[in-house]
């Protein structure tokens, strides 16, 4: 296995010369997309603990440019291991590969996907005991030591923390009212772009009518769709490369995850052209996860790898390169000082609202999400 190219940017996805034209890019998984039945012992019991050891090279699959690449180096110069890279471009494509047998050692769902993986046996459990930096997590952060998608957090660490706004040109547009309305405003009409992603655009659709943040009700859903169509001809496409977008010119705003406007700042020539803003009627919050697949070849390796990751030093470097908070103690002053010029992308624990969490419903309404989602994208 050779380690694949890594895009350009943060979460970049790449579409822009196809899934980012209005009603293009659907692509084959569709955000339903659950995993296929297999069996929990095929590669030895999940549950057994696993020995914190170099057991081979770490075969890692997360968003791309999620690591600063001077961690990669310090961790293969002091393990002697290769860490061998892919990146999935949705969670649904996550799912995809894994449904196809791919096997990875170490995994970064987010946290509806880590609660299926979690209740389907695919992951391997964590003992946190095992790694000597997990208290600067658990013992910090109240909330990861019991999450709802993970109960006492068994199977996953926190990775990051981040919620859901709207980001903007401050040169082009002025200034915003603060909520999702804002995403219909005239002065960014055609230069508008929403994330390329079924939960999200649903959500800010449910925030701003004030409905729940996962509703599955079909009649909700109808009046999310018929909201969402109106706000088409605003738009110049679906994209989660929000950070590109802004810097490059091809948005005037956009819906936006706040680690990457924060990621922006070190990028931006004049920063205070730039604005992110957290609607009033609620925003979406979510954590990505360290896991390990049941089906992981270097388990010991992957556990090493979550612990050098857990120390301060790796903390405070890869805060500053991804521009997304890591729940660990003493971290939270590298962030502050990081979005000083967005106080809105600050997320903290107290942010962590259980209803704002994206939840996975029942097949059959996670079938009707996933048709509203058809008719958006088709317009």
């Amino acid at each position: 296995m050779s380690p694949e190219a890594l895009p350009p940017s943060r979460r970049s996805f790449l579409r822009t010369s196809t899934g980012a034209a209005l009603g293009l890019g659907l692509g084959a998984a569709t955000a339903g997309c659950g995993f296929l039945p297999e069996d929990p012992n095929a590669h030895g019991d999940p549950d057994a603990p696993i020995d914190v050891r170099v057991d081979g090279n770490l075969i890692y699959f997360n968003w791309a440019d999620f690591v600063d690449p001077a961690v990669f180096k310090g961790f293969e110069k002091e393990y002697g291991v290769k860490v061998i890279q892919s990146n999935f471009d949705s969670m649904e494509g996550m799912a995809a590969k894994l449904n196809a047998g791919n096997r990875y050692d170490l995994i970064f769902p987010t946290a509806k996907w880590a609660q299926r993986l979690t209740e389907g046996r695919r992951l391997r459990r964590i003992d946190h005991s095992r790694l000597k930096n997990a208290e600067s997590v658990f013992g910090a952060y109240d909330y990861f030591a019991d999450p709802w998608y993970d109960a006492r957090s068994a199977h996953t660490v926190p990775f990051t923390m981040y919620k859901t706004g709207i980001g903007w040109r401050k040169d082009r547009v002025g200034e915003l009212t603060g909520s999702w309305d804002d995403l219909w405003h005239r002065r960014a009409k055609g230069k508008v772009f929403v994330l390329d992603d079924r939960d999200e655009v649903l959500g800010l659709g449910a925030l701003k009518l004030g409905l729940d943040v996962s509703t599955a009700d079909e009649k909700d859903l109808d009046r999310i769709t018929d909201t969402l169509q109106s706000l088409r001809p605003h738009l110049r496409g679906f994209s989660s490369d929000s950070y590109n977008n802004l810097l490059n010119g091809n948005a005037v705003m956009t819906q936006a995850w706040s680690g990457d406007m924060a990621a922006m700042l070190g990028q931006a020539k004049d920063p205070s052209v730039l604005g992110f803003e957290v609607a009033k009627e609620g925003a979406p919050v979510n954590s990505d996860c360290y896991a390990i697949p049941s089906d992981a070849r270097h388990p010991g390796t992957a556990m090493l790898f979550i612990d050098y990751m857990l120390r301060p030093e790796n903390v405070k470097r890869n805060i500053e390169y991804i521009g997304y908070p890591m729940p660990v103690g003493g971290s939270e002053d590298t962030y502050a000082a990081l979005v000083e010029p967005f106080p809105q992308c600050l997320v903290g624990a107290d942010d962590l609202k259980d209803e704002l969490f994206f939840r996975n419903g029942s097949s059959k309404g996670e079938r009707a999400r996933d048709t509203a989602w058809t008719h958006v994208k088709a317009g």
